[in-house]
């Protein structure tokens, strides 16, 4: 892989390569962009191929986090860390002390969080180096279990997603497929079910199921069924690249508006919908709220005040149609372009800051 050209290509800023002999440590910081601030971004532990695959997915979802950082309205960049390793088996305390103090030598360049294969018990560990962590334990002022805000941030996207499509943000009477019914999406169904949608749901996780039919009166549907039942909204809540070239023929419904990341399984397929007029939320806008939640806890956590942001995913899917109708494009590109945007100004802004204290500096030494 040739990094320095594939970071000048998409304008990386910084890629850290960090390792402890001691305690097994092999971890790749990417920074992406820190336009609209410090980078944020979660610390993923996974058991790659080789140090090739562990690098570029550390370069990926980097720049996933600064457009998800920015599309959601927080004055944070993009960044993320990989630690390669099994997280069942090669986990340690000096590990992820070590990996806190290459984050403190960042000086708040990057913040960290939770990701696949780390834990809040993880998070506390590396709190005992650095300041720069989210997602720690409750008595350290962390914002708790995330899921009920996300579930929050995205029943307030899938009513702006249905206005867009139906000409009211109102769910009542609307007939909502659910895609997986976890921890986040039972949170969502609980706000449908007290508006007055009616639930049409499917898991793997029986359990999960019989929980949404008994409590929210929801039908229950095989999991290969879900893609074809008559319907307003398909939520996709579990795994993603479910809007493929299989289930796109059998979808019913006009909006689509779910928790699950990296719903489209090809970009191709953002288009094909686009085409056949489905509304599409895109999903890192729509599922924002988790990070939303974390950031806050930077100022001091306040659950009333991150609620407010969370609320606002409802204007930020409003402004990704707002887009897609302004430039003739799908809403999958919009949000792109939406987070790209922000960042633009920024940079400009921050041109135009530097263009003039330059000029002051020179009057002064011309006086």
């Amino acid at each position: 892989m040739e990094i320095f050209k594939y970071m000048e290509t998409y304008d990386y800023e910084q890629l850290v390569i960090c390792q402890d002999k001691q305690s097994g440590l092999k971890a790749i910081i990417c920074i992406h962009d820190t336009t609209l601030g410090p980078a944020l971004g979660g610390t993923r532990m996974w058991t790659y191929e080789n140090e090739d695959a562990a690098i570029e997915d550390a370069l990926r979802l980097a720049k996933g986090m600064t457009y998800k950082n920015a599309a959601a309205g927080l004055n944070l960049g993009g960044g993320k860390t990989v630690i390669i390793g099994d997280p069942r088996k090669d986990k340690n305390e000096e590990m992820f002390r070590a990996f806190g103090r290459y984050i403190q030598g960042l000086n708040g360049r990057y913040i960290t969080a939770e990701d696949v294969g780390t834990t809040v018990a993880d998070m506390d560990l590396i709190r005992q180096e650095t300041e720069f962590v989210t997602g720690v334990s409750p008595a350290f002022g962390s914002s708790g279990n995330p899921s009920p805000v996300t579930a929050y941030g995205v029943y307030r996207g899938m009513k702006a997603a249905a206005k867009e499509a139906f000409g009211t943000d109102s769910l009542e009477g609307k007939v909502i497929a659910v895609q997986g019914v976890g921890n986040v999406a039972y949170n969502m169904c609980k706000h449908l079910h007290e508006e007055g949608a009616q639930l049409i749901v499917t898991d793997i996780n029986k359990e999960a199921v019989q929980r949404a039919v008994e409590e929210f009166g929801a039908k229950a549907v095989d999991t290969e069924e879900i893609y074809s039942v008559d319907c307003d909204i398909y939520a996709p809540c579990a795994l993603g690249a479910t809007i493929n070239d299989e289930t796109i023929p059998q979808l019913k419904a006009k909006v689509i508006a779910g928790a699950a990341n990296n719903q489209l399984k090809d970009v191709k397929h953002g288009d094909i919908i686009h085409e056949m007029g489905i509304v599409y939320a895109p999903d890192y806008v729509i599922n924002a709220g988790g990070v939303i939640n974390v950031a806050d806890e930077l100022n001091g956590y306040n659950h009333d005040r991150a609620m407010k942001k969370v609320e606002l995913i409802y204007d930020n899917i409003a402004r990704v149609c707002e887009i897609s109708k302004r430039d003739s494009i799908p809403t999958y590109v919009a949000a792109d372009r939406l987070a790209e945007e922000r960042i633009e100004r920024n940079k400009n802004s921050r041109s135009q800051f530097l263009l003039n204290d330059r000029h002051i500096l020179s009057d002064r030494i011309g006086q």
